[in-house]
């Protein structure tokens, strides 16, 4: 699944809204809250000036914080000051600070105070959010997420042509679940590229990789893991051609991504050997299809508490009971009326095993993007990012289905 909600992570420096940019002159003082002060945090050292304990953002920005003293952002306006344009102060000389004799405001003022950027009464500070600002922040809302007709169309797209490959010939969803792992490979290699400098060997991956799939379908077991030995080693020389700086991250991606993708799908290919492989297939892509949708929508619908807000922002606990439940009861069903020899109780097993994976599969590829400072892994399929964005649940799941089927109804 993609993580539509991107969130920025709170930076310590922003705590209590003082950042160390925010110090200004010596003469001018320090900027610093007074209700910071009940913050279990470090604080600066304040000089003794008089009137130095008002914020720098002014009696405007003042009056914008809650009672325990945190910025509390406003409807339509950016959580942390430093998203706000800042314009270059006006040349010549600057009126005197507010709060002096004669000021029909009163109160003391540290200088600076109202003609800071964002304070109140200054010509110069942004204006407030208005009917403008808040219908371009909702437009900006609605182009970050996705388009639910592409999504859709591709969907059934896909689905259409796993399904006919699947029971026609099945050496032609071999070939399917092929072309899948080495385009997944390129992309995540591409990526590791553009965004950390890591060069994993993209040839023998895809090689080994497509190897992989096929000895799964066709030895079984053993022949996945000789497989996925030698494309290890594969990396491993493949590299020596290249200067050995960056040797070691290189190879330990390369690795990496050998046994994150084509490994996981071999164990697809391998329920395929079964006599009624197409039917144990078709169970594992449901009950992952069903696990995803029931999270969105129960999470879509009743969703509020967050389930890890620091790895996807967008998942809460409600959708993965959602998860859970939806793929209980369509794990019972198949498993009643698609697998030989299946029970209900074992479907429901299945079921709560699928939406744990699927989940945990889709935080780890959450992870990998958020270190990677990308939404998507690519951009081939129109509505749901690149294959990678579709395959971070079935990967996973894949050889947990594998091995509860062979206990539960044998090879």
């Amino acid at each position: 699944m993609n993580d539509a909600s991107w969130g920025a992570p709170q930076r310590a420096d922003y705590v209590g809204g003082w950042r160390p940019q925010d110090r200004g002159p010596l003469s001018a003082g320090p900027a610093y809250d007074g209700h910071d002060a009940q913050q279990t945090r470090p604080m600066p050292i304040v000089p003794d000036f008089p009137d130095a304990g008002r914020d720098a953002g002014g009696p405007g920005d003042r009056d914008r914080r809650n009672d325990s003293g945190r910025g509390a952002a406003e409807p339509g306006r950016p959580l942390f000051r430093d998203e706000l344009p800042r314009e270059p102060a006006p040349a010549g000389p600057q009126p005197p600070p507010a709060g002096g004799p004669g000021d029909p405001r009163g109160g003391g003022q540290a200088p600076g105070g109202p003609d800071a950027p964002g304070a109140a009464g200054n010509p110069a500070a942004p204006a407030a959010a208005g009917p403008a600002d808040t219908a371009g922040a909702a437009k900006a809302k609605k182009r970050a997420g996705r388009d639910l007709r592409a999504a859709i169309g591709v969907g059934v797209g896909l689905g259409a042509v796993i399904v006919a490959s699947l029971f026609v010939v099945k050496a032609v969803f071999v070939g399917v679940i092929t072309v899948a792992v080495v385009v997944g490979l390129w992309e995540l290699t591409s990526r590791l590229q553009e965004r950390k400098g890591i060069k994993a060997p993209l040839v023998p991956l895809a090689v080994g990789g497509a190897a992989m799939v096929v000895a799964g379908y066709v030895r079984g077991a053993e022949g996945a893991w000789v497989a996925t030995a030698l494309t290890a080693l594969a990396v491993l020389v493949w590299r020596m051609t290249e200067p050995p700086e960056g040797y070691l991250k290189d190879v330990t991606a390369g690795v990496f991504a050998a046994f994150y993708v084509p490994f996981l799908a071999t164990f697809v290919s391998m329920m395929l050997t079964a006599d009624d492989g197409a039917q144990r297939v078709l169970t594992f892509l449901l009950l992952t299809v069903v696990s995803d949708t029931g999270a969105y929508a129960v999470g879509w619908r009743f969703g509020k508490r967050k389930l890890a807000p620091r790895i996807s922002p967008g998942k809460t606990r409600e959708g993965l009971l959602g998860a859970v439940g939806f793929a209980m009861v369509a794990g019972a069903l198949c498993m009643q009326f698609l697998i030989d020899g299946g029970a209900w109780w074992q479907g429901i097993l299945l079921g709560l095993a699928v939406a744990v994976t699927a989940t945990l599969g889709d935080l780890g590829e959450s992870m990998i993007k958020r270190d990677l400072g990308i939404k998507d892994m690519g951009t081939l399929l129109p509505g749901h990012g690149g294959i990678m964005d579709r395959l971070d649940s079935l990967l996973p799941t894949a050889p947990v289905v594998w091995l509860l089927l062979v206990v539960f109804v044998g090879t």
